[in-house]
């Protein structure tokens, strides 16, 4: 299968480089705005085309799947022509603002009868897997506090009067939609998906939230999501049962999994690992569900897209954070 991209920026490079490292896609060229953007990507990575437009990239015989890695606000319209150029689509977290995105997008996905993906790499690592076999034995789960605090360089420009993407709301971007994404994920893959949610956002000057507290309801437990991307921590994220407590490391980068029982109080590692690049498991399983055409899990990870997606749209409105994206009319 032949593989182009969208977008130029380091995150780009990283999946293309976890591409080359699986083996599982021809990488043939980049799209850019910028002719020599595109043809400098591209050729960098070992590509031989490269794309202006989206409808040229769309309509071209020589692409099979394209990877989108546009600002969030951008998802929805690109992703669009892709799938009606009749492209399998794997989209960078978050896939879309809301679920009238989501929905529509799916619709015309299915009628070309193409797969559209989302790029979430932490619930496809083996430890992360691994979580969710033992999981049973923490027993009744009372609680769980997940979190991913990481202060990012771009808010520096922001104090100085310089708005970047993940920072506008044009954009569809803030702590939660950018970094909160995970620790969503992570709890509803692993609990499914909550009865309600409420998020607490720190807003910025904008409007934005540069950090917040999601709160996911289920029957017999809360579970906590702190997100910042104007402060830092290291801390691990925690699932607490009646028998005992899971730890990771963190729930963005899962490589480390521990075990500590209730009456023992003693820390015991269950898993771990030690790939640099976690992104060729995500890559790994999309590869095998358009080469076997494997429809179950295919819809299992959709289901999964529109929960996080529903979950966090929700709570995102609700706190008064409004984008654009959810005021437009789908066409």
């Amino acid at each position: 299968m032949k593989l182009a991209t969208i977008g130029t920026s380091s995150i780009t490079q990283q999946f293309v480089k976890a591409v080359k490292k699986t083996g599982r896609f021809d990488y043939i060229g980049a799209y850019s705005r910028s002719g020599e953007k595109a043809k400098q990507f591209s050729e960098a990575f070992g590509g031989s085309l490269w794309f202006t437009t989206l409808e040229q990239l769309a309509a071209s015989k020589d692409v099979d799947v394209i990877y989108c890695a546009s600002p969030n606000g951008l998802h929805f319209q690109q992703v669009v022509i892709l799938l009606r150029g009749g492209k399998h689509v794997i989209c960078e977290k978050p896939i879309f603002a809301n679920l009238k995105e989501f929905d529509e997008a799916v619709r015309i996905a299915d009628e070309h009868h193409v797969y559209l993906f989302e790029a979430i790499r932490n619930i496809q690592t083996p430890v992360f897997k691994k979580l969710q076999q033992v999981l049973p034995r923490a027993g009744q789960l009372r609680s769980a506090s997940l979190q991913l605090i990481q202060y990012s360089s771009r808010y520096d420009k922001f104090l100085n009067g310089e708005i970047t993407n993940i920072f506008s709301p044009k954009f569809a971007a803030g702590a939660l939609q950018d970094i909160g994404v995970y620790p969503t994920y992570v709890a509803i893959a692993l609990f499914g998906e909550p009865e309600h949610s409420v998020y607490y956002p720190v807003k910025l000057s904008n409007g934005i939230d540069g950090g917040g507290t999601l709160v996911l309801v289920y029957p017999q437990f809360i579970c906590t999501i702190l997100c910042s991307k104007i402060a830092h921590s290291d801390a691990p994220s925690e699932i607490h049962g009646e028998k005992g407590t899971f730890r990771i490391n963190n729930s963005s980068d899962i490589a480390r999994l521990e075990w500590i029982d209730a009456h023992e109080k003693v820390v015991h590692p269950i898993a771990e690992h030690f790939e640099d690049d976690d992104k060729i498991y995500e890559i790994r399983n999309f590869a095998d569900i358009l080469e076997q055409d494997n429809k179950d899990e295919y819809l299992r990870l959709r289901k999964l897209s529109r929960m996080v997606v529903k979950t966090m749209s929700s709570a995102r409105k609700q706190s008064g954070i409004i984008f654009p994206n959810d005021e437009s009319d789908i066409v």
